[in-house]
């Protein structure tokens, strides 16, 4: 059986812009049950966004909006956007190894 990720209980996992130094990510969930496994603090945490986009754990931001379905990351840009090494200078594809998460059996 294949593994369930975050991005099959979403509707929609987007990444963009939070300023030229910052980048946001948005886990928009179908139900009110994906919501709880993306909102579990035990699954998904700083120290679980830090690891997959190498960034200090404690710049990781998490915003878990209930009455959306919806959790909401943000972390520092590894270069400010623009610059000479930016590769996404929308920050439009961050978001796919958070969509790419693997969801613990229940």
């Amino acid at each position: 059986m294949p593994e369930t990720t975050l991005g099959d209980l979403a509707t929609e996992v987007r990444s963009k812009n939070a300023g030229p130094f910052w980048i946001t990510m948005e886990l928009f969930m179908r139900d009110a049950d994906g919501y709880r496994i993306a909102a579990d603090e035990t699954f998904l945490h700083e120290g679980v966004v830090a690891d997959l986009y190498r960034v200090d754990p404690g710049s990781v931001q998490i915003f878990r909006i209930p009455s959306l379905n919806v959790v909401k990351i943000s972390y520092p840009r590894p270069v400010s956007q623009g610059s000479l090494r930016d590769r996404d200078v929308h920050a439009g594809q961050h978001h796919v190894p958070l969509a790419q998460l693997v969801v613990p059996a229940h």
